[in-house]
């Protein structure tokens, strides 16, 4: 046993004041038994107590002259003087004090436990809602790569293969044309990035005369991980060409940053 730390904890000092319950003060009692240095500091608590009793009543000379004042008022008709007690220790007002701390002290602790699980519960919401973003991106990458299985497995699609041209030899791209629904995919897989400020166009070529007609911009070119491309063809194409143009396009082909070149098969 701790008896140093029996001693500071304060429970002596209640024992002496007699106000603990039955079993509390058999138990301090044991202690004391057992350990000498506790019955020391029992009675050490008991003098000090005396000592202050001692301290606070009248001496004998004091309570004479006391006893003769007080006969006179009575003798002129006063009020009696009541004599006060030596205020005795409040201890139940140490102990509500006592309490009060380690009220506050759970609630702080309550109040902390509280903000952690809050803390906890947003964390785990903003991870659900991650997972739902990146639920929702597979699903839609998946409904594209289903139309575009679906589009070049289709009976009437068309297949150009579109080669690289003297700007860049070694690119290439392919282009899913279907008549019917007047669309096409350009599979751009073949084609670096554009440079900053640049985008890669796609036109439809009429090829005698020459005449380009835009079929729209590769956008978001670094950002789409599949790099194909749905852009609508209402038009009666003889080839397919993707030239490298600024930012937002042109209304005619530069040729001299023509990328790639596929002719239809008739």
């Amino acid at each position: 046993m701790d008896t140093e730390k029996y001693i500071a904890s304060g429970i002596l000092e209640l024992y002496v004041a007699g106000i603990l319950s039955e079993v509390e003060n058999l138990d301090v009692a044991r202690y004391a038994a057992e350990y000498p240095e506790i019955q020391n500091e029992i009675k050490a608590i008991e003098a000090t107590v005396l000592t202050l009793t001692k301290a606070a009543a009248p001496k004998e000379g004091a309570q004479i002259h006391l006893a003769k004042v007080q006969a006179k008022i009575a003798a002129a008709g006063a009020p009696k003087v009541i004599t006060l007690q030596p205020e005795k220790t409040n201890w139940s007002a140490y102990i509500g004090w006592a309490a009060s701390i380690l009220l506050a002290v759970g609630l702080f602790w309550m109040y902390t436990q509280n903000n952690t699980l809050k803390s906890n519960l947003d964390n785990s919401t903003q991870v659900n809602s991650t997972l739902e973003e990146k639920i929702e991106e597979a699903k839609t990458s998946l409904e594209k790569t289903e139309e575009l299985l679906s589009t070049i497995r289709d009976k009437n699609i068309q297949v150009v293969a579109l080669g690289g041209q003297a700007v860049a030899p070694n690119t290439y791209a392919k282009a899913y044309w279907n008549k019917t629904e007047q669309k096409v995919f350009i599979d751009a897989q073949g084609l670096p990035e554009p440079p900053d400020g640049m985008v890669y166009q796609v036109w439809s070529l009429k090829l005698n005369p020459l005449t380009p007609t835009s079929m729209g911009l590769l956008e978001d070119f670094m950002t789409e991980d599949t790099k194909v491309f749905a852009l609508n063809n209402p038009n009666e194409s003889e080839a397919f060409g993707i030239t490298l143009e600024p930012a937002g396009g042109s209304e005619t082909p530069n040729l001299e940053q023509l990328y790639t070149l596929g002719v239809v098969s008739s």
